[in-house]
């Protein structure tokens, strides 16, 4: 997994409540279990017409936006079902962070799983970094994730929480697999004394 230190980079702001995870990765896009390949297909109903061609309105879709790496989102992102590759058509496409006033739980904690950092900040900041994102591509935010801060292209910041182990996990690029790599000589001591006292195993 990428390491998560610091990012500065174009925010799309997507002001709609209640953005579930059938609105991020409709469910026809979930026979897949590869990670990769997802991008495309994110926000599909919103970004694309019945032909398949794109709807130039979608903020996605503005050229100012095709590089966007944050989200800043309204309320309850990531509500509805707990499918993991709604973070994987996130990070596919290339988000790394999204910030909003509250988060779906399995959303919220898949976001970590992934490599993409979720933000929670209270509504008078989210209104802020809204109308920064707004700008376009000549406003670029930046997200310290060692201090916890969120600036606005015009240099105002905000603090955030994070949980100290997803911070760590973060920053050192470590998944659910990295986490046990660390402990691979632990755990090869351990089968191979396991295997000395119990051999018929």
């Amino acid at each position: 997994m990428e390491k998560f230190e610091k990012l500065t980079g174009i925010a799309a702001p997507m002001p709609l409540v209640n953005i579930d995870t059938d609105m991020i990765i409709p469910k026809q896009f979930l026979k897949t279990i590869k990670r990769s390949g997802l991008g495309v297909n994110l926000f599909d109903e919103m970004r694309y017409d019945d032909d398949g061609k794109e709807i130039p309105d979608f903020v996605l879709n503005k050229p100012q936006y095709r590089e966007a790496e944050i989200l800043v989102a309204g309320d309850n992102f990531g509500c509805g079902s707990s499918r993991e590759h709604a973070p994987w058509a996130l990070k596919d496409f290339g988000i790394k962070s999204v910030i909003s006033t509250s988060f779906a739980d399995i959303f919220y904690n898949n976001c970590f799983k992934n490599g993409i950092l979720p933000i929670v900040l209270p509504q008078e900041a989210v209104d802020v970094l809204m109308k920064d994102a707004e700008k376009g591509s000549n406003a670029r935010m930046t997200i310290d994730l060692e201090n916890q801060v969120v600036t606005s292209s015009d240099g105002e910041s905000f603090s955030f929480d994070v949980d100290s182990f997803r911070k760590h996990c973060l920053m050192n690029g470590l998944d659910d697999i990295g986490l046990t790599l660390e402990k691979a000589a632990s755990i090869d001591t351990f089968e191979q004394q396991a295997e000395q006292a119990r051999p018929w195993v």
